[in-house]
């Protein structure tokens, strides 16, 4: 300590500018999340969806205090370089943090290009480092809904927005959760599709789907045009994401193996127990949701749950999927 205090300014002066010209950086523990995803969505990606591999990949990493850009072709001005990155082989950008450090969100936030935008695990509902890269490929998953042809354009083509102008109404429409025939039918509904899962693999499988397939029926009679348009929006969309995190999961405890690194993470939890996890989670929701309660959230597992029974029941359907954007309708209706 009195070494310090006899420091003449002329050496603080000297060590000023080192200091002002030091750059953020990306943690070690950050780029071992981010490198491990990359690695997983090239092994695993197009087996889950045909050409997933085409779509976009940037991400914008938001940290408490800086965000990092990474695999992005157009990274606005207001982003400074770092150079390539030997762990992510990519550039990476970096600006002041403008986004919540706790953000899971995909939109074209920087120069037009559908990009995720997440913080770090700890700060996030992900949580831990394996969680956190299968909520990764959920966004990525996004990014490939958004890079469809005519995506908005087809999106503002449902006439939901109601003169809204900057998305919120996806989160924000008007459905009826708390209406009492619509919230107890939902749970009927749900709580089949449980049955049905619980069914795949059985003899009583047929019975159970069918019955699923008469509940959704009546669930679907008792919403308005747009109300029915809203809920296969929000299941074709963030159902179908949910889906996704169970299947990459699923794939990864397969035939993945995790780098050496990511092993070492204390937080690190195998893709075998997360593909668990996420099923039972699912199943679990079905048979508990109640829709006042849960909003759109409720949705979520209802076409988590959808992806599930189509591969039981029609294993090609997700080379269709993108067929007919926002709706599964078209996979419920064909020949049994």
């Amino acid at each position: 300590m009195l070494r310090l205090l006899l420091c003449t300014s002329a050496t603080f002066t000297a060590f000023a500018p080192a200091l002002a010209e030091e750059k953020p950086r990306l943690a070690d523990l950050d780029r071992t999340r981010l490198a491990e995803a990359f690695r997983l969505a090239d092994a695993v990606g197009n087996k889950v969806w045909p050409d997933w591999d085409t779509a976009p990949f940037a991400v914008l990493l938001v940290t408490p205090d800086h965000e990092f850009l990474i695999r992005h072709a157009k990274p606005s001005e207001d982003f400074t370089p770092l150079g390539e990155d030997a762990v992510l082989k990519t550039k990476v950008w970096t600006r002041k943090r403008q986004f919540s450090p706790e953000l899971l969100a995909t939109f074209p936030a920087v120069g037009g290009v559908p990009t995720i935008v997440i913080g770090q695990a700890e700060n996030t509902t992900a949580r831990t480092s394996t969680r956190w890269v299968i909520t990764l490929l959920h966004e990525h998953f996004h990014q490939l809904q958004n890079s469809q042809p005519r995506y908005f354009a087809e999106v503002d083509s449902l006439g939901l927005a109601r003169g809204d102008k900057t998305g919120m109404w996806m989160l924000n429409y008007d459905f009826p959760y708390s209406k009492r025939e619509v919230k107890e039918q939902f749970a009927t509904m749900a709580q089949s599709l449980a049955d049905a899962l619980a069914a795949m693999g059985k003899a009583d499988f047929a019975g159970k789907r069918d019955a699923y397939l008469e509940a959704r029926r009546k669930f679907y009679s008792l919403l308005s045009a747009d109300d029915a348009k809203y809920l296969s929006f929000q299941v074709w969309q963030e159902g179908i994401a949910r889906y996704t995190e169970y299947h990459v999961a699923k794939l990864a405890a397969a035939g993945f193996e995790p780098s050496k690194e990511f092993m070492a993470l204390k937080d690190y939890s195998s893709f075998e127990d997360e593909s668990r996890r996420i099923r039972t989670g699912i199943e679990k929701e079905l048979s508990s949701v109640q829709l006042d309660k849960a909003k759109r959230t409720g949705f979520y597992a209802l076409g988590a749950g959808e992806g599930l029974l189509l591969d039981a029941w029609k294993p090609e359907w997700r080379k269709k999927y993108f067929d007919e954007k926002f709706t599964l309708e078209p996979h419920f209706k064909a020949g049994k």
